[in-house]
């Protein structure tokens, strides 16, 4: 019995060892898994990475163009508000040294050209129907008298 004993704890043994390599194999297989599946992550993070540096830099260069064109905005800004208060000053220098002209700008409107500005407060379109159909239009600018 001896014999069989040797041979069936022989056979265990082989057995265990076995299970044991079969074991070790599988966390093998399953940590090369692991690792490939955290590679292919990694891989993706740094695409994804290397992108959204890409689009910062577009960003950048975008914010940066943007803000010489703002910059060139307020120097035009500034110079056409420079050009519009000499004109300014110069209209009034010329009112000043003009007499016929000051008396010209002097005198109120005509009378069809003041009504121009002239508009009643009006509510709705109705309202705006009836102001328009009045007899208030101006009649244009005939050698004849309006019949």
């Amino acid at each position: 019995m001896t014999t069989l004993r040797q041979a069936l704890l022989g056979i265990a043994l082989l057995a265990t060892l076995g299970l044991l390599i079969w074991g070790q194999q599988q966390r093998i297989e399953s940590a090369d898994t692991r690792a490939k599946a955290s590679a292919q992550l990694a891989n993706s993070w740094q695409q994804e990475a290397a992108r959204q540096t890409s689009k910062s830099k577009q960003f950048a260069k975008l914010l940066e163009t943007e803000r010489s064109a703002q910059a060139s905005l307020r120097i035009t800004q500034n110079l056409l508000r420079q050009g519009i208060s000499e004109r300014e000053q110069q209209i009034e220098v010329l009112k000043r040294e003009n007499q016929a002209f000051k008396d010209w700008s002097a005198q109120p409107l005509p009378e069809p050209v003041s009504r121009l500005r002239q508009r009643p407060a009006l509510t709705g379109a109705d309202a705006y129907r009836k102001w328009l159909s009045s007899g208030n239009a101006l009649h244009p600018v005939t050698d004849q008298p309006p019949k």
